[in-house]
Order: C-alpha cells, then sequence, then structure tokens
C-alpha cells in the first residue's frame, strides 16, 4: 500500500495537516488533507478518493509526487487552460 513519505522530507503527518489548513489554493489544501488522511492510517488513497469524488489513480499520483518532489510538488499551479478559439486580432 503505497504512503506519503513524511521522514523523507523531514515531516510528520501534523505538519501536512497544517498545509492543508493555510494552503492559498483550494487544490492544494486538498492534496494536502488525502496525504494527511493517507499518511496518519485513517484511510488508504482508494477510500478517499471515493470520499472526495476523485479518480483513484489522481490520489495515488499526489502521493507518489510528494514522495518524489516533496511539499512544494502538491503546490496547484494554473496551467492557462484551453486557448481562444480565435485571437483578439481575429476577434476585431
Amino acid at each position: 500500500m503505497i504512503r506519503p513519505d513524511f521522514e523523507k522530507w523531514e515531516q510528520s503527518a501534523e505538519d501536512v495537516r497544517q498545509l492543508s489548513i493555510i494552503a492559498a489554493h483550494p487544490r492544494s489544501r486538498e492534496r494536502y488533507q488525502a496525504l494527511y488522511m493517507i499518511g496518519s492510517d485513517q484511510t488508504n488513497a482508494s477510500q478517499w478518493a471515493g470520499h472526495i469524488n476523485r479518480c483513484k489513480q489522481t490520489v495515488l499520483e499526489w502521493v507518489h509526487q510528494y514522495n518524489a518532489g516533496g511539499p512544494l510538488s502538491l503546490i496547484y499551479q494554473h496551467s492557462g487552460g484551453r486557448q481562444p478559439l480565435f485571437s483578439d486580432t481575429q476577434k476585431k
């Protein structure tokens, strides 16, 4: 069973819980909360994914991402979304 490796990043489950409270973006808070719940043995990735209505693979990817890159790797970054159908000059 996959678990967040808090020791690798010199953190505890409580540290990650605090991140889930203070993170600026709701998606970051959601990711940290998932790590806390899984890392503190309150649930597993499959159960938590069902609870928050996410795909199990998504939650597992958050755990893998944390284990590989640490807590900063889970901060949400807006990707910009789809390109507009028409450019500003085409609209004119």
